[in-house]
């Protein structure tokens, strides 16, 4: 979340910084619950010290021979629950202002660019050259269906938007993951972890998810007693949250890697990419996930999304980097690089990756931070994380970049060791 100081001293900065989100900041409503926040806990500060002024009055009388009972109806009258009734005041504007603070998504970067919507992002880089097929494309659907792919059966089992794999390209499913994560571990520095896949409602509170984002998840309602729990949308949560309520003395930065499946319900997203992997309810991913000082986290914004760029290149898969425009950036983000593949089936590039920076917002929310070893105190952490990446989608590129006229598939160079020397996919 914001932090309320940098609001009340930024009202105009942070009111044209959402605009930019699409997002009209209500400032009148803010500096109102914080007037009435700031009154209350002023009148309850004020009321303790009425009595701690009153205690010592209690003490004289005492000593000059009234009984403490006398004593204390005489002096107190009714403080005690004066300020009973000013720290429920207080505690009430606290929760009042925190609430509507964690609707109020983050402030856009300064590098962000002004948009609406997709249509508005620019892009930064390109990595190879689309492939050009002397034969008619086809889609992923088309050539993994005989090589293991199943809609009907993942439509069977659990409806619309799911699939099934098995045998060849359920092989090349997990070696992508496999390779990912070695990459990442080996290569770029990450630790390797294994998290739940479901988390309760505060780990998604703290990532920015709940709760204006509840329709977008899959809730098992009083799953543990009478506490719902969520099937993850994404490992950024229970990662991120790893480090919640906590004051980190390690050395920064701290930079994990997690192989998880990840559940959506596409809310809104009725009638898109109804065909084939793209737009799934469950999907494997590769997560990124840093812990970075303050500072540090622009440049490590970039550190990141290069090693999800670095997966493919090694794949040989073109791609493009765009940078996310006001309109199109997350909740929680302040920047957001995207990374686009190119499919020949569809003809077009289509997102593979999303990298971001939260700066200190999640940590905010999380009350997640480090010690500083030069002053020896708590400071909130700078969170970032991507897609390292999608792993289907990365088999859907894989397919489509690598299919030959025939129907089968070259496998990458990269990937034959996972897949015991195969070095083509045949119907």
């Amino acid at each position: 979340m914001l932090d309320i100081k940098f609001i009340r001293d930024n009202l105009e900065i942070v009111t044209a910084a959402l605009g930019k989100k699409g997002v009209e900041f209500d400032a009148a409503s803010f500096s109102s619950m914080d007037e009435r926040r700031k009154s209350a806990l002023t009148r309850a500060q004020s009321l303790q010290a009425e009595k701690k002024k009153a205690s010592r009055q209690v003490g004289v009388l005492i000593k000059q021979g009234m009984s403490p009972d006398a004593a204390k109806s005489q002096v107190m009258g009714g403080i005690d629950s004066d300020i009973s009734v000013a720290e429920s005041e207080a505690k009430e504007a606290e929760a009042a202002l925190h609430d509507w603070l964690m609707a109020i998504p983050n402030v856009p970067h300064d590098d962000v660019p002004a948009g609406k919507d997709e249509d508005d992002n620019i892009e930064v880089l390109t990595w190879g050259e689309p492939v050009k097929l002397d034969f008619s494309a086809r889609d992923h659907v088309d050539l993994g269906e005989p090589l293991g792919m199943s809609f009907d059966a993942g439509t069977a089992v659990a409806g619309s938007r799911f699939v099934a794999l098995s045998g060849q390209i359920a092989r090349l499913h997990r070696a992508l993951a496999q390779f990912m994560l070695n990459t990442h571990i080996e290569e770029h520095g990450y630790e390797e972890t294994y998290v739940p896949y479901l988390v309760n409602r505060e780990a998604l509170e703290g990532t920015g998810q709940l709760p204006k984002f509840a329709e977008d998840l899959f809730c098992i309602p009083a799953a543990q007693g009478d506490k719902d729990f969520y099937l993850i949308p994404t490992a950024e949560v229970p990662v991120t949250n790893l480090l919640r309520d906590s004051v980190v003395e390690a050395e920064l930065p701290i930079k994990k890697v997690a192989h998880t499946p990840c559940f959506r319900s596409e809310a809104g997203s009725y009638g898109r990419d109804t065909r084939g992997m793209i737009r799934q309810h469950q999907f494997d991913k590769v997560e990124l996930v840093q812990f970075v000082q303050a500072g540090q986290s622009e440049t490590a914004l970039e550190e990141l999304t290069g090693h999800a760029e670095a997966i493919l290149q090694k794949l040989g898969l073109p791609y493009r980097k765009v940078i996310l425009c006001g309109g199109d950036l997350g909740f929680s983000a302040a920047k957001t690089y995207d990374l686009e593949v190119w499919l020949p089936g569809q003809d077009k590039y289509r997102e593979i990756s999303s990298c971001s920076n939260f700066m200190d917002y999640q940590a905010r929310r999380m009350q997640a931070r480090w010690r500083n070893p030069e002053t020896g105190k708590p400071e909130l952490l700078h969170t970032l994380n991507g897609s390292g990446l999608a792993v289907g989608r990365t088999l859907v590129a894989v397919l489509e970049n690598y299919q030959q006229a025939d129907g089968s598939v070259i496998v990458p160079d990269v990937l034959r060791p996972y897949m015991g020397g195969l070095e083509v996919l045949n119907p």
